[in-house]
């Protein structure tokens, strides 16, 4: 079944402040910005600086790493045609959407000694910001959001691919291209791929009514709609949650904080939107001309993301690697949480475009970072990845059948010493680490083998035991002293992590824990890692800051998402110890779109099933596909439907009264680290309104 709701998750804060005292001035919309950046002051009162082993570490990464290859910062800058002459992009809402100047504080050309080196070098590559020129008729708009938004002149317009994240940003992209090379239509999008800074912005760059007229084609990859939301509703609040650390969302930016998102800066925070394709694209290989522009489209299921396809532009030699091919090797396991990647079919599908289409390609360019061009440089980043995501899966593999597990992988895996010399083959978004072990996950589960593992304690009872044996908090806290005082982070949050589940109140040991991960967080050279480790930090110092809530979910996303997938999250919402001894038959019929379920109650549990009605269903229910979404958008209560006229009960209502009292609503604030709760940051919904999906910006 299609699926095709997309989520609408920003992150608005109109003060930061915290229970130590710190307040920090806030755009809104997520853009948390810090006023001491630019000076290099601590954004918290109990910051540390980087300690001299962190300092030693940085320096040596300073002198071993290859900083005299400096293509990279030639190709960032080569095409540039205009900058505007503002910083900030306005949401609708009236938050600000992007502040690009909120990292201005990372071009004053001195090191921080709080920051990995070759990350430093990343942020200040992603730092480009304007109107460039990839080759004559085909421009970017970077710097405007996470990803880019590229415009193919055709024979009467723009040819859109990838139209950013919020509606906001898009559109002061088409209107700076416009301003800058001349008002043309924009006569086709296309979405190179499912995750939501590649489509969000559509309605920013068209408008509906010339989708629906024909007038503008949307053009997408098969699967698109299915996975645009697929991987992203059933733990949607656990992944949003999750993104909190992933994404920095609550960091100042700061050499201390944020600094920058590997592929970009940061995901724009502004409206959310979907116009669903008019054009799939459902071959291997594929092609079609717009408007006068020849593209071969390879579709890439199973890379970056489940529907994903590369382009080449025959006429311009130049080759779309989409979000397969960028700066940084990816993710293979998000952070945030989403099925593990395919690390081997990425590999093969970069192989498969390098020898179709990069034998022949002059530039090749994509939704995030910059364009390379000369085919000889071309080939040389498309092998360098090939080649990573290739070693990453057979090396890992390697190990494993030799019996090493999931819990040692990422101590003993190395990626060959000739890739680390390449910067198109440093893991920014992913990390040797976290893709390493998702490798061995992919294949053999979380398992290690070891039977002790199998059935674990849970951590906050396993604890006890530990701080017992090893003589108690003091101890414990002397002994993390002395650890830190070593620079031995990872020995010293072992224990301390032991101490802080023991006694979440202990605020010693939370502050010395925030210590040593905000060291381990200066020294990482991934974004995420860098921003998971800081902000674990930033809640044990503090406790999970207040303010930050989800953006309700657009009315775009809302209305594309399926019935089915509806009635599957409400049986996830269901409590199950109040539904004990219950049991209910329910018939849902939507006449307007002739859907028919039978929704079912027994042993606690809440199944559904479409095409089917129940002869002995103790209620029916019929509603209009159109009405439901209200429900479904918060709009309009289900009893409103009901009164009005819009829904019709027949039999008895009690089952539909027992499950409004069944359905849990989740709280955004759950504790990641022990004894940092807040209140509940979930604003209040009504009972059968749907929750927004998780974030998929970036992978």
């Amino acid at each position: 079944m299609i699926i095709t709701k997309i989520f609408a998750f920003t992150v608005t804060i109109a003060i930061f402040s915290v229970s130590s005292g710190m307040a920090l001035a806030a755009g809104g919309g997520g853009v948390l910005t810090d006023p001491g950046a630019m000076e290099g002051k601590h954004f918290h009162p109990k910051g540390k600086m980087p300690s001299k082993f962190t300092v030693q570490k940085q320096n040596n990464l300073r002198q071993t790493m290859p900083f005299d290859d400096k293509r990279d910062f030639e190709e960032q800058k080569k095409g540039f045609i205009a900058a505007p002459d503002f910083k900030q992009i306005m949401a609708d809402a009236g938050h600000v959407a992007w502040d690009m100047g909120s990292y201005e504080w990372l071009l004053q050309g001195k090191d921080f000694d709080s920051i990995h080196p070759s990350l430093q070098r990343q942020a200040i590559l992603n730092m480009n910001y304007g109107l460039y020129e990839v080759v004559p008729g085909i421009y970017q708009v970077r710097g405007f959001d996470l990803a880019n938004i590229s415009f193919i002149k055709s024979e009467t317009g723009w040819i859109v691919f990838d139209p950013l994240t919020a509606k906001e940003t898009a559109k002061a992209a088409l209107d700076f291209v416009n301003e800058k090379l001349g008002k043309r239509p924009v006569v086709a999008v296309v979405y190179s791929h499912s995750h939501a800074d590649h489509f969000g912005g559509v309605r920013g760059v068209v408008d509906e009514a010339d989708v629906e007229s024909g007038k503008v084609k949307i053009i997408a990859p098969i699967g698109f709609m299915d996975h645009a939301i697929g991987e992203n509703v059933y733990a949607g609040n656990a992944m949003n949650r999750r993104l909190f650390y992933q994404y920095g969302v609550l960091l100042p930016r700061s050499p201390f904080g944020h600094v920058d998102q590997s592929i970009g800066k940061n995901v724009a925070a502004g409206n959310l939107v979907l116009i669903p394709p008019t054009i799939v694209i459902k071959k291997d290989f594929e092609e079609l001309t717009v408007d006068g522009v020849r593209m071969i489209f390879q579709n890439t299921p199973g890379t970056e993301a489940p529907a994903e396809m590369n382009t080449y532009f025959p006429q311009f030699k130049a080759f779309w690697a989409a979000e397969n091919i960028v700066a940084t090797i990816h993710n293979i396991y998000t952070l945030r949480g989403a099925l593990v990647r395919d690390a081997l079919e990425w590999s093969k599908q970069i192989n498969v475009a390098l020898y179709k289409f990069g034998q022949e390609a002059e530039v090749m360019f994509a939704s995030h970072s910059w364009p390379r061009w000369g085919n000889e440089r071309v080939q040389e980043v498309m092998r360098a990845q090939r080649d990573t995501y290739a070693n990453l899966n057979n090396g890992v593999l390697h190990l494993a059948n030799q019996g090493v597990t999931i819990n040692q992988v990422h101590n003993v895996y190395e990626v060959p010493e000739s890739l680390q010399k390449q910067w198109a083959a440093r893991s920014y978004h992913g990390s040797v680490e976290h893709n390493s072990r998702a490798v061995i996950n992919r294949f053999l589960g979380y398992w290690d083998g070891n039977p002790t593992t199998l059935i674990p304690l849970s951590p906050e009872d396993s604890a006890p035991l530990y701080v017992e044996m090893m003589g108690g908090a003091a101890k414990i806290i002397a002994k993390g002293k002395e650890l830190y005082d070593q620079g031995k982070y990872r020995h010293a949050q072992e224990i301390l992590n032991k101490l802080v589940y023991a006694e979440p109140g202990n605020q010693e040991a939370k502050d010395l824990l925030a210590d040593v991960f905000e060291q381990i967080g200066y020294q990482q050279e991934s974004p995420s890692v860098r921003n998971s480790f800081l902000a674990a930090a930033l809640e044990l110092r503090s406790g999970i800051p207040e303010g930050a809530s989800p953006k309700t979910t657009g009315a775009d996303m809302v209305r594309a998402m399926t019935t089915e997938l509806w009635l599957d999250f409400l049986a996830i919402r269901l409590d199950s110890k109040k539904a004990l001894g219950k049991q209910f038959k329910i018939n849902l019929s939507t006449p307007d779109n002739g859907e028919k379920f039978v929704v079912e109650l027994s042993n606690a549990t809440l199944t559904s099933i479409e095409g089917f009605q129940a002869d002995d269903a103790d209620l029916s229910i019929t509603i209009n596909r159109s009405d439901l979404v209200q429900t479904m958008m918060g709009a309009m209560t289900f009893d409103e439907q009901i009164s009005s006229g819009k829904a019709k009960l027949e039999g008895s209502h009690e089952p539909y009264e027992q499950l409004k009292t069944m359905l849990v609503h989740f709280d955004l604030g759950f504790e990641m680290m022990p004894g940092t709760g807040s209140a509940d940051l979930t604003p209040e919904q009504k009972p059968f309104e749907q929750e927004g999906p998780a974030d998929t910006s970036g992978g």
